[in-house]
């Protein structure tokens, strides 16, 4: 094991916090090893900019949510499913993910400290 040792008066903060609040876009799926297990699923996001001629854009982000922490891990894949609002924090990671034809693309990641569950609402006819 190696230890790295920094120098207090030359290593300066910084900050990399990701708050999110969407729709689960598919359930959660396993990926990893038996050791290194994670959870993933696409959350999305939207928002709507109106035009001067009054039309409305809606536009929808998609962001990938991997989940590392071992009960939250286990939460997520037991409880969430596609369709649900969830509110998301964690920080955001860059890397690549190999697709199943072999090409290796970049993506962005979120990786998630925290999910909460926001209860889907019962709809009533009157």
């Amino acid at each position: 094991m190696t230890t790295v040792r920094f120098d207090t008066q030359k290593t300066e903060k910084t900050i990399n916090q990701v708050t999110l609040l969407g729709r689960a876009g598919a359930d959660p799926q396993k990926r990893g090893t038996e050791e290194h297990p994670v959870i993933n699923f696409p959350l999305a996001t939207h928002y709507s900019y109106k035009y001067e001629s009054g039309d409305i854009l809606q536009r929808t982000d998609w962001h990938r949510i991997s989940i590392f922490k071992p009960g939250l891990r286990d939460t997520v894949y037991k409880y969430l499913k596609k369709g649900q609002r969830v509110y998301v924090t964690g920080k955001l990671s860059y890397g690549e993910v190999k697709l199943d034809d072999g090409q290796v693309r970049s993506a962005s990641t979120v990786i998630a400290d925290d999910v909460i569950f926001f209860q889907n609402q019962q709809h009533t006819e009157n």
